[in-house]
């Protein structure tokens, strides 16, 4: 499995809601944006937001035939909206993805998975940090 990320920059400006939608659009490439396979879990409260626990699910059997290849992780409250991007292939097993994230402040993630079919499954959450970790 390959991780790239960004955000090891120091940034003073955060990404806005708008620049989130973008970026989903751009990794859909003009298809429909699907909910229901992809489920994400977070905290609703990050005490601090230092280390804030999340996991991303998708429902596949990761299968030669059927899996997930990349499950993409936005933020439109980050310096940059691309979080993290994971790419997967049916040797995996299992379409799981579990990481730490820095936050400054109360945002939105939007986990989207791109599937071997071409299609694209998103799901969404909203993070409210009390102490921010960046």
């Amino acid at each position: 499995m390959a991780l790239a990320g960004t955000g090891f920059w120091p940034a003073t400006a955060t990404a806005t809601p708008e620049e989130a939608k973008t970026l989903i659009k751009k990794i859909a490439g003009g298809a429909k944006l699907d909910r229901g396979k992809v489920k994400i879990k977070l905290p609703a409260v990050a005490d601090n937001g230092a280390r804030v626990s999340i996991m991303v699910t998708v429902d596949s059997p990761m299968t030669a035939n059927d899996y997930v290849k990349a499950i993409h992780i936005i933020s439109d409250g980050n310096p940059y909206p691309e979080t993290v991007s994971f790419t997967l292939s049916p040797g995996v097993g299992k379409a799981e993805v579990a990481f730490y994230m820095r936050m400054a402040k109360t945002q939105k993630l939007y986990a989207v998975a791109e599937m071997s079919d071409g299609s694209i499954q998103m799901a969404s959450g909203q993070i409210s940090v009390t102490i921010g970790g960046c």
